[in-house]
């Protein structure tokens, strides 16, 4: 808990680690330790944990706590943890959440609830019932419509904002960048935001963004942290480069269900044993495959900077 008392500090590539589960489909904890520890090796700024990346809704709130646990232990205040601590059900979400602070955890990445496609009033009261459960834990807004049906809107985000004070960001994760633009200026520049949409990272600096939460850090960490490291030193086309060099990573990463093809990759490269995910998802299919070696190969120049053989 080390950045928890300056939330300010939580900045740069914030890596959404994977899950990673047996062949058999229990979580492997040792395999997740491995990659935290990868990710701290490779330069990421921060490290997050059951996001939509981690696949939390195939997992028990057991299953995520012993995750955040391990992570955390690897982690060991060396930067900041952000682990997601939300669900679909309120009890749920105040329980890990709970754990996170216990454990050590800098701040909590609450997405909104799922399914139920709650009205904006409906949000302010969920997010204020979690903010004020855990008045000394920073809270995040995780917005991620695409997996939740519900998109929480500009004026929702600086009510919640104005009448909490540890509801200090959000995770925008929506194709629409006007959203991100009209957030910030309604909850004030003051206000923390980090990108979900990989090829909205470096276009949120410009904006006054705080970093990015994109699930390319999986298989090309280096890449992403110094992305955002050009972008602060002023090195604008350094941070292009790679912006534009990321593209063929972050098309792989959606050839099928996020986070399937993160793992086949994962598993190729030898950092995982398996790239097994669970229910409803499923490995990539032969087709998915062939475009994620096709993708990979444009990538190959990227991809033999990062720390793949240790």
């Amino acid at each position: 808990m080390k950045f928890r008392s300056d939330p300010a500090s939580i900045r740069g590539s914030v890596a959404p680690v994977v899950t990673p589960f047996t062949a058999g489909g229990d979580v492997d904890l040792d395999a997740l330790r491995g990659l935290v520890r990868w990710q701290l090796e490779s330069g990421s700024h921060g490290v997050s944990l059951g996001g939509s990346t981690g696949e939390p809704g195939a997992q028990s709130a057991e299953e995520r706590i012993a995750a955040m646990e391990a992570a955390a232990e690897v982690v060991a205040d060396r930067v900041p943890f952000l682990p997601g601590t939300g669900s679909a059900k309120l009890e749920e979400t105040l329980r890990i959440t709970a754990a996170a602070r216990d454990l050590g955890a800098d701040a909590a990445l609450v997405i909104t609830p799922y399914y139920a496609r709650p009205t904006q009033e409906a949000l302010y009261v969920w997010y204020t019932t979690v903010a004020r459960e855990f008045p000394d834990l920073p809270i995040v807004i995780y917005n991620v419509p695409s997996r939740t049906a519900v998109d929480i809107d500009p004026d929702t985000v600086a009510r919640i904002r104005r009448d909490n004070d540890n509801v200090v960001g959000i995770k925008e994760t929506t194709k629409d960048f006007e959203h991100f633009s009209r957030v910030l200026q309604k909850c004030g520049r003051d206000f923390l935001m980090w990108s979900g949409i990989e090829l909205l990272c470096l276009p949120l600096l410009a904006l006054g963004g705080a970093g990015f939460v994109s699930a390319v850090a999986n298989i090309a960490p280096r890449a992403v942290a110094r992305m955002y490291e050009a972008w602060t030193a002023g090195d604008t086309e350094t941070a292009l480069d790679l912006h534009y060099a990321l593209h063929p990573l972050v098309d792989l990463l959606f050839v099928e269900t996020n986070p399937a093809p993160a793992k086949a990759v994962l598993e190729k490269r030898g950092l995982i044993p398996s790239g097994h995910v669970r229910p409803p998802l499923v490995t990539p299919t032969a087709a998915g495959l062939a475009k994620i070696d096709a993708f990979l190969a444009q990538g190959s120049d990227l991809l033999a900077k990062e720390l793949y053989h240790r």
